[in-house]
């Protein structure tokens, strides 16, 4: 490596970005961390409380169960990405945060946005098996193959975002800038200096989300082969109410939240309320990690009890 760029690669670490989009929430500062908080601590007690739940009953250790179990952890991974941080910046005077700390939480959201999104994808597939092929279940559904979903489901996006992160690692930074109450990935890159070239990072990006637009083909295909055959006697469709809505529940929540966020970053007018740009982007580490665990625990555990 030459000596400059060394010395510019030493630059980049030593950067520290401004989250600017905290101008309206500081003037509603005591308010905003009230709820803030309340908010954290009601996704902290719902999701351990159901993760506590299923590993001290049993009864419980299904995969459906397990792979909810996994999806509530999943939540406090992200959630925790997010909160504490974004406590102690309305507590401060000044709201920013190192380079690599940027990295780092721009990592753990992403992943976690990945990563929920497999889970549920599992979840669609095991609510395929037992439902469409009942006499084939515990012969597929094994520990081993709910094993190979889990890893799958952390250990890919962990990786894929690795390689997401070194890559914007080789850049060099000429704006500091950061118009998000938290650190994106995408919007690091764009703070590039305009003679990097970025085609890499975005070419990589696009191949990301064409990854997890597949797992949405695959959850959709899955929902219509599901709705398909429950319609065929009232039982199947009981069946359909008990074990697939909450399901398709927290699959919508988590579509519209993303979509939404994804439409806002590359769409959205700068014109549209701070206040309302803030909500868009925080919406997926507040909906879905309250959503995916009260939707489940309002149901009745009734997940094919008599089959399974």
């Amino acid at each position: 490596m030459r000596y400059e760029d060394s010395v510019a690669l030493e630059e980049d670490r030593l950067l520290v970005f401004t989250l600017s989009a905290f101008t309206e929430t500081l003037n509603h500062r005591v308010s905003v961390f009230s709820l803030t908080l309340l908010c954290y601590c009601v996704i902290l007690f719902i999701n351990v409380s159901l993760v506590l739940t299923i590993i001290s009953d049993h009864t419980l250790h299904k995969p459906m169960y397990i792979l909810l179990c996994v999806c509530c952890i999943n939540g406090l991974y992200g959630t925790a990405g997010f909160y504490p941080k974004f406590l102690a910046d309305l507590l401060s005077s000044s709201q920013v945060i190192s380079y690599g700390g940027c990295l780092f939480q721009a990592f753990v959201m992403y992943s976690f946005v990945c990563s929920d999104t497999s889970i549920l994808a599992a979840m669609a597939y095991d609510r395929y098996l037992a439902i469409c092929r009942p006499l084939r279940y515990h012969a597929v559904m094994t520990k081993r193959r709910l094993c190979e979903l889990v890893c799958f489901s952390w250990l890919v996006p962990f990786c894929i975002f690795s390689v997401n992160i070194l890559l914007t690692t080789q850049l060099t930074f000429c704006d500091m800038n950061i118009q998000r109450l938290f650190c994106v990935n995408w919007m690091i890159v764009k703070l590039a200096c305009p003679d990097m070239d970025t085609v890499v990072n975005e070419a990589f990006a696009l191949t990301t989300l064409s990854i997890y637009i597949c797992h949405w083909l695959f959850v959709v295909w899955t929902y219509i082969y599901l709705v398909q055959t429950c319609m065929r006697s009232r039982e199947d469709r009981v069946k359909f109410i008990q074990t697939c809505v909450p399901n398709l529940i927290s699959l919508l929540t988590l579509f519209v939240t993303v979509v939404s966020d994804l439409m806002h970053m590359r769409f959205a007018s700068k014109d549209l309320p701070q206040s309302f740009q803030n909500f868009v982007a925080v919406a997926v580490l507040v909906v879905p990690p309250v959503i995916n665990p009260l939707v489940c625990r309002l149901r009745p555990w009734m997940i094919l009890d008599s089959i399974l």
